[in-house]
């Protein structure tokens, strides 16, 4: 395992793609320090800002305040990053393997367009997890984000596969012009959620406050959540499936795109 510790704050963000398994892999401790990052226009080395144990692993363990450092784990395919404290913009964007580990907050786009691995972080998230960036057409396309506090704007805008599940409210427009993947909202969320969705699956365990362009389309609990509920439970994330405890509330659209998208919104049964 590769240590790093931050030594202090940078006074403006620092870019560090070099913080992943993948470039610190079949490396030595000196070569490791003398990797590339960026403050500003500046080229500096990993070491001018961070002390660096260990070499040649693809499991890096980070430990201190890093909301002003962007872009860790970006690409990554494989390894494990354990972030002990925050993270900045970026956190495993376009990330194809591997897992991240955030103990702390993570800001602005988590796992924009990423196509594998799994990105677990513990506290609050900014906007845009996993969504696409401006211009794209295609947010996340595969892989889990887990959120363990609230969430901010646009919660898997344009994504097309791959699950995200957050703990707390999130913000407005959650699966805003979604295509595919499904998002589970454990403490439902603000409003538009769903604007302009064509596909996919977005899941509420509280009410939420529906665009008019998504109509009622039945009451079940269908069985491809129960098979989503087993898989979450692995990953430590629990919905509820049973009939005696509640149904779920089937709605469709977004009508004005007009879309196919679909939001389920879970309605616990009155006590007898």
């Amino acid at each position: 395992m590769i240590t790093l510790t931050l030594k202090e704050q940078p006074n403006v963000p620092l870019e560090a793609e070099a913080l992943s398994p993948d470039r610190t892999v079949g490396l030595a401790n000196d070569a490791i320090r003398a990797l590339p990052i960026f403050l500003g226009k500046r080229q500096r080395r990993l070491d001018d800002f961070f002390d660096v144990e260990g070499a040649d692993s693809d499991h890096l363990e980070i430990h201190g305040d890093l909301h002003k450092v962007k872009w860790i784990g970006h690409a990554m395919t494989r390894g494990r990053i354990t972030l002990r404290g925050h993270a900045g913009m970026h956190l495993g964007s376009q990330m194809k393997g591997g897992a991240i580990e955030v103990t702390g907050n993570a800001t602005d786009w988590i796992g924009a367009e990423m196509t594998g691995g799994l990105i677990r972080v513990a506290g609050n998230a900014g906007g845009q997890v996993g969504a696409a960036y401006r211009g794209s057409l295609a947010g996340m396309k595969g892989g889990a984000i887990l959120i363990g506090g609230t969430a901010g704007l646009e919660v898997g805008m344009r994504m097309k596969r791959g699950i995200i599940a957050v703990g707390g409210l999130a913000r407005d427009f959650a699966g805003l012009q979604m295509k595919g993947g499904t998002i589970f909202l454990c403490s439902g969320a603000e409003i538009r959620t769903g604007a302009w969705m064509f596909r996919g699956t977005i899941v509420s365990l509280k009410p939420l406050s529906l665009l008019a362009t998504f109509a009622h389309a039945s009451t079940s609990t269908p069985t491809f959540l129960r098979i989503y509920a087993k898989h979450l439970q692995t990953l430590g994330v629990s919905i509820p499936i049973d009939l005696k405890d509640g149904v779920y509330q089937r709605y469709s659209g977004d009508s004005s795109v007009p879309g196919k998208g679909e939001i389920f919104i879970w309605q616990p049964r009155s006590p007898a």
